[in-house]
């Protein structure tokens, strides 16, 4: 038996699960880290035989032996292998050396309520930084994933603890969504953000296992103070570390469309040609798929900073409508979507933007006026011709085919289209196979 085959058949041995793995050259020396959902898959295709590229055939045939490190999500995995590459160095981890090409998650811990973005450079001595890591997209999961937890915010609101003016009532999108702790409502703290925001530093330097501990500690306590609804909500976090498994992966089959371009400089070019006061953030695309006028579904996607953000993404079964009637369809999406969140006083997108052309946006608006809400900004894009439209104005805007703004609104229209399609195949599915 040669060497790849008895690495190959201590790969089979491993566990099907997330984990992280080391491979050792010779020496003993690491020479490569990576990390898997599935560890016997992955371990094991590097010893199976395969034509591979070059620089995979000099990793392999440098491997000697491997170690791994189970891990219980692959969030986990995916910040282990970051935290490994930085500390070992394997040779063959090129992408890591030069750290201004990838990637950090920046924590703004010298602000009152400290934001979590991904940032490109360690600019700002008042962060914390953890990475860099190999993928933005993955980073972008990962702080889905960890905001469902710990309900940190994202946006760019300065928020002056001085200035009561800079509090609202009523939250944005993602407090409603349990996103985030409301800080722009004043429902929560300085302190008691800090510390939702200090437990996810803590996490994301490995402390997983010790600040369950803490967290179990400090919720025996507030209950025993009578604090119940505090307790409760360091239960429902101790709970979502202990089952960070079960929620959904950072990588998955409703993976958004690649962007068409740099998002902000997107934005940017999108406030100068609607003479916006300030750049577009918030982003909702609305799109609809029929076959032959059956199963016909209705798709709303939200673009939060230019970039997917599909926590916001939305689904409609079409139940007023009968047969392809692409008008009405886009009217009762409107109607369900826009009329809830003006009943309630919530905040409109910057822009709605309707997949198709002067009809489809006619039907848009008029659904708007009938239940009474006032969008910032309502347009539409053509196919074919990419022509953009503005509610209230007969002839398109004008805008060149290279314009990074159309750009934009073009991402989120295929964006739109691509989740419509995919739910409307799911209906399609179950319809054919009589599942429920």
């Amino acid at each position: 038996m040669d060497k790849n085959e008895k690495l190959l058949e201590k790969a089979r041995s491993l566990t099907e699960g997330p984990g992280v793995y080391i491979m050792h050259d010779k020496d003993g020396t690491e020479i490569y880290v990576g990390k898997a959902k599935n560890l016997r898959r992955r371990v094991s295709s590097y010893f199976q035989k395969r034509d591979r590229q070059n620089k995979d055939l000099a990793l392999v045939e440098n491997i000697v032996d491997f170690e791994y490190v189970e891990t219980d999500s692959e969030l986990e995995a995916f910040l282990l292998e970051s935290r490994l590459i930085k500390d070992l160095q394997p040779r063959y981890n090129v992408l890591l050396k030069n750290n201004d090409a990838y990637p950090f998650i920046e924590v703004t811990w010298g602000e009152d309520f400290p934001r979590v973005r991904t940032a490109w450079r360690r600019e700002n001595p008042d962060s914390r930084y953890f990475g860099p890591f190999v993928g933005a997209g993955d980073i972008k999961g990962a702080l889905a994933v960890l905001q469902r937890i710990f309900r940190f915010r994202s946006c760019q609101r300065h928020i002056d603890l001085a200035n009561p003016r800079h509090f609202r009532q009523r939250g944005c999108l993602n407090y409603h969504l349990h996103r985030c702790s409301g800080v722009c409502t004043g429902r929560v703290t300085k302190e008691e953000y800090r510390k939702r925001v200090s437990g996810l530093c803590r996490f994301l330097s490995g402390q997983k296992k010790d600040l369950i501990e803490d967290l179990r500690k400090d919720m025996e306590k507030a209950a025993a103070e009578l604090r119940f609804e505090e307790a409760a909500e360091l239960r429902d976090i101790v709970d979502s570390l202990l089952t960070i498994n079960q929620h959904p992966g950072i990588d998955d089959s409703l993976a958004p469309l690649n962007p068409q371009t740099e998002p902000e400089r997107g934005m940017e070019a999108l406030q100068a040609a609607l003479g916006l006061d300030s750049l577009p953030r918030r982003i909702e695309g609305i799109d609809i798929a029929n076959l032959m006028g059956k199963e016909v579904v209705g798709s709303l996607v939200y673009f939060l900073d230019g970039v997917p953000f599909k926590d916001g993404y939305r689904r409609y079964r079409i139940k007023t409508v009968d047969g392809q009637d692409d008008f009405a369809s886009i009217a009762e999406v409107v109607r369900r979507r826009y009329g809830k969140m003006a009943e309630n006083g919530d905040e409109f997108p910057d822009i709605i933007l309707i997949d198709g052309g002067k009809g489809q946006l006619g039907a848009a608006a008029q659904a708007m006026a009938e239940v009474g809400a006032r969008p910032k900004i309502l347009m539409s894009l053509a196919k074919q011709e990419e022509t953009p439209f503005l509610a209230g104005r007969s002839d398109p805007l004008p805008m060149s085919r290279r314009n990074k703004g159309l750009k934009l609104l073009m991402h989120v229209r295929d964006e739109a289209h691509r989740f419509a399609q995919h739910y409307h195949h799911i209906l399609r599915r179950k319809a054919m196979f009589g599942e429920k």
